[in-house]
């Protein structure tokens, strides 16, 4: 996969990432504990994890960016209807380190075989 396609996956995911946590949420019955958090940690992983398989050298320059995104993301929600939560930031910052890790991880190991 190319750079220019690891940007564009990048790309898609952020828009998708932020039209789910920034569109109204409609009423309706609860879903599982924790589910929402779960939700932010893969969302920010999967995000983090292409540009860090790129740049393995930047990974964390990347889980960091990653972070600030869910930061801005949190910021905007209660101008959306929404509402901002320290806990997802967390779960989005944990998501983005474990995510742009791993990636650098698999990188490695792909590139010594």
């Amino acid at each position: 996969m190319t750079r220019f396609m690891i940007h564009c996956v990048t790309l898609v995911l952020a828009l998708i990432i932020a039209t789910l946590t920034l569109l109204q949420v409609t009423p309706g019955p609860q879903g599982l504990p924790g589910l929402d958090k779960l939700a932010h940690f893969l969302a920010f992983g999967a995000l983090a994890a292409p540009l860090a398989f790129a740049y393995p050298r930047h990974w964390r320059a990347v889980a960091l960016a990653v972070l600030a995104y869910g930061g801005l993301i949190e910021i905007v929600q209660p101008y959306m209807g929404r509402s901002a939560e320290w806990a997802d930031l967390l779960a989005d910052g944990v998501g983005a380190f474990l995510g742009a890790w791993g990636a650098v991880r698999i990188g490695r190991g792909r590139r010594a075989v």
